[in-house]
């Protein structure tokens, strides 16, 4: 009788192939964090997904083997799904000059290589198409951590671009950041074309998932804020208006995206001082209720598969008490409101038990993390441990789990 060390069939290098997948439930306890989820076809192995971490690491957009090793841990740690940072669909949408794009064809073949390890580990993972509208051109957190807060804006000697910045109006996000220009309606085509060809270069590329980024105070979100977006024309004013162009651009993604999970990551606060609404009924900032509408419309459309719920980023001023779990509200309002809907939270997550809680008590159906995992990129496998379950490691890391030390 033979004895191979059986490797992933189709994988590009050698592998050795996990039965059952790294981060499969074996045995204990069942909590809901390490149950299966399907979303449109795809099965997820458990509910821990990885957030979306911009590494300021890509060179003109190009994914590197920094990206590779970063998403790469993950994949061979256990988790149900990884997100692969904000990725522009023009040069001009990044958030800093060294983020990650896919505007044109020579980006995909890097981002292909780190799709085709993470798929010979067993992970599911997708990416997160992104356009930073005003929030465009600035510097990465450390390159602004010695600005001392004067400007933040990354000038064309340093590979940025001030005077290509647009937004939904000419407004600054800040005093560090930079002037945009209120976008023509020739400019809103330029983006809703760029995304959906970005969309299929996802295909092409082979990812499981797209995950489209409407918050955080980037151009999706600018649009749908009336505190970002004071347009007088068919894309501003009341919320219909403001929704236009999102909605249009979330049903041409789907148009090409038809048969893979959409995501879509929303802010569902902008942590703005005062009401959401005032007392004559005008909206004054975005907030849960106008967010809970635009999820009624996504769902009518049929252009959402699962909701990332996270909040803020998009006025300079605010307020946030940040703490374990200080987002789960917000997804749990809308989770509520669209019981059929998966929703994602996010923030601050950190105790396996804790995520547990969020999971059982209905407030959401998958846990985001993003910092914790850069901590622990084990967690799957702690959590597991902490909750009284067993989980598949990696062949090549059971000796440090399972085995004992003889």
């Amino acid at each position: 009788m033979s004895h191979i060390n059986t490797p992933v069939q189709g994988a590009r290098e050698y592998y050795p192939l996990n039965v059952p997948e790294i981060g499969t439930l074996m045995e204990g306890e069942q909590p809901i964090l390490f149950q299966p989820l399907e979303i449109k076809g795809v099965t997820f192995k458990n509910r821990i997904f990885v957030s979306p971490m911009c590494q300021y690491s890509s060179s003109d957009g190009h994914a590197t083997d920094w990206h590779l090793v970063h998403i790469g841990g993950f994949a061979t740690r256990g988790v149900g799904a990884i997100c692969i940072e904000a990725t522009s669909v023009v040069p001009e949408g990044r958030i800093s000059p060294e983020d990650a794009g896919l505007w044109q064809d020579s980006q995909m073949a890097p981002l292909k290589r780190i799709v085709e390890f993470a798929h010979g580990q067993g992970a599911k993972i997708g990416i997160q198409l992104a356009h930073a509208g005003r929030k465009a051109t600035t510097y990465a957190p450390w390159v602004k951590d010695r600005t001392a807060g004067t400007s933040w804006v990354a000038q064309e000697d340093e590979n940025g671009w001030p005077n290509n910045v647009y937004a939904p109006s000419a407004m600054r996000f800040s005093e560090a950041g930079p002037h945009p220009k209120a976008m023509t309606e020739e400019d809103i085509k330029y983006i809703e074309d760029a995304f959906v060809a970005a969309a299929e270069r996802c295909k092409q590329i082979g990812f499981d998932f797209i995950e489209v980024h409407g918050a955080h105070g980037y151009l999706i979100h600018e649009f749908v804020s009336p505190l970002s977006n004071t347009r007088t024309d068919q894309y501003g004013g009341t919320l219909e208006n403001r929704l236009r162009f999102p909605t249009r651009l979330l049903q041409r993604i789907r148009e090409v995206w038809s048969d893979k999970p959409l995501f879509v990551r929303i802010s569902a606060s902008d942590w703005a001082e005062g009401p959401e609404k005032g007392d004559d009924g005008t909206w004054l900032q975005w907030g849960v209720e106008q967010s809970n509408i635009w999820v009624d419309k996504m769902l009518n459309l049929g252009v959402v598969d699962l909701l990332d719920c996270s909040s803020g980023g998009n006025w300079s001023h605010q307020k946030i008490t940040v703490g374990p779990g200080y987002q789960v509200p917000l997804a749990e309002a809308i989770k509520k409101a669209h019981l059929s809907l998966i929703v994602g939270a996010v923030g601050a997550i950190t105790d396996p038990k804790v995520a547990e809680s969020y999971l059982k008590d209905g407030k959401a159906d998958v846990i985001f993390l993003a910092r914790e995992l850069m901590r622990n990129p084990h967690w799957s496998l702690t959590a597991a441990k902490e909750l009284g379950c067993r989980v598949k490691a990696a062949n090549q890391y059971e000796r440090a789990w399972y085995r004992p030390l003889i």
